[in-house]
């Protein structure tokens, strides 16, 4: 896909921006809970905890925002969600000062890697179509999830049902931006929201010196290296390819990593690239023209900072919102990118079964060895598609197809 930058008009920021808003809504919303139960469970201070999520949001939003200006792709980068809920499991145990330290020694593994080439050699040798069946394999719950909350909040969804299907109707291009306005709306007049009761604080980043123990290194750094790799870079990787954008892995870890490591200081545990909220910016409900599809990099970027700025009060709004609207939201904005990766999936009759396979594997979302559900749905469908195909000869087109 070409990155040549494409002439822009006030009206290519509308979308993209949405899309932005809704993929950080999600991010936040969804799973960054974790992050608070960790802070508790591992005994941290307010200022702690508000320094780890002004860390974390400022060096998302930064480091995301430059890849995408950079490269002109949507490169939407996120904290480990799996990271944090691993970490949750060890730091109570561990002194604050060696997580830190391990934080250091995992973000400077990425930088290395990212350096050496090889992750991005790996990613090319996936073939499509099983990148295709991973990709809907991860995104099936989301899609699910998205009528399942009508069993706890039926008025809500099934407004916004109704609306996302009338408004693809008559304006395709901003149902999403719709259906999240529309939900908005019905919650300010059911007064589930309070906007009175915010009342905005600037985070002050909390400087934490590292520390570093044989301990920490195995039993923090290397399972929190390991599970970002596969449970979020590797997924992360293949939503881009899924969706043309040929931006090599090689920047993309050296940059998260870099990040990683400056952030790792003042509480954040790692960046990457993200998957499931990426998905929601680089598909044609973003911006029909992919050229102008970085622009959802940029907004999630500003986003990010703004958020992390304000540390946990404006963090804490996105939480309270109803899980309803939130799953719903974000299984409405995902319907295409599902669709278009399972129609990807079954395109090419060579991989079709490994590729089901894969979705398959990905969906039943088994955890073996700490490790999560994407990486075990991969290893399942490459491992099917060498034991029927040979491997080989498929696996070497893949790599080397432009």
């Amino acid at each position: 896909m070409s990155t040549s930058p494409a002439s822009l008009r006030l009206a290519d920021f509308f979308s993209p921006t949405v899309a932005a808003l809704i993929s950080v809504l999600v991010n936040y919303g969804g799973t960054f809970v974790l992050v608070f139960q960790a802070a508790e469970l591992a005994g941290l201070s307010p200022a702690q905890t508000s320094s780890w999520v002004w860390a974390v949001s400022v060096g998302v939003g930064v480091t995301g925002a430059w890849l995408s200006f950079c490269y002109r792709e949507p490169i939407i980068t996120a904290w480990s969600t799996p990271g944090v809920a691993f970490l949750a499991t060890v730091i109570p145990f561990t002194p604050y000062a060696e997580v830190i330290g391990a934080y250091l020694i995992s973000a400077m593994g990425f930088i290395v890697l990212g350096l050496s080439g090889a992750f991005e050699k790996l990613v090319r040798m996936i073939p499509g179509g099983i990148a295709a069946g991973l990709l809907a394999g991860i995104l099936l719950q989301f899609g699910v999830n998205a009528f399942g909350g009508a069993s706890a909040d039926p008025l809500l969804v099934i407004v916004l049902v109704i609306s996302y299907a009338l408004l693809k109707r008559f304006t395709s291009r901003f149902a999403v931006v719709g259906i999240l306005i529309i939900g908005v709306a019905l919650l300010v007049v059911q007064d589930r929201i309070d906007f009175a009761a915010i009342h905005l604080s600037f985070a002050t980043p909390v400087f934490q010196a590292p520390q570093f123990s044989l301990q920490a290194l195995l039993g923090v750094a290397l399972p929190l290296f390991i599970i970002t790799l596969t449970g979020q870079y590797m997924p992360g990787m293949l939503v881009l390819r899924n969706d043309g954008f040929k931006t090599s892995a090689n920047p993309i870890l050296t940059v998260t990593g870099l990040g990683s490591l400056i952030m790792a200081l003042f509480g954040a545990h790692a960046f990457n690239v993200a998957a499931i909220t990426a998905a929601i910016c680089t598909g044609k409900d973003a911006h029909e023209d992919p050229r102008k599809r970085y622009i959802a990099g940029l907004a999630c970027g500003i986003f990010y900072i703004l958020v992390g700025t304000f540390g946990v009060t404006l963090a804490t709004l996105f939480m309270v919102l109803p899980k309803a609207f939130i799953t719903t939201l974000a299984g409405l904005a995902l319907l295409g990118t599902i669709g278009g990766s399972l129609a990807n999936a079954m395109a090419d009759a060579r991989t079709r079964e490994t590729a089901l396979i894969t979705f398959l594997a990905t969906a039943a979302n088994v955890t073996l060895l700490g490790v999560g559900g994407a990486f075990w749905g991969l290893v399942a469908g490459l491992t099917a598609h060498v034991l029927i195909h040979g491997g080989h000869s498929i696996l070497v087109r893949s790599a080397v197809k432009p």
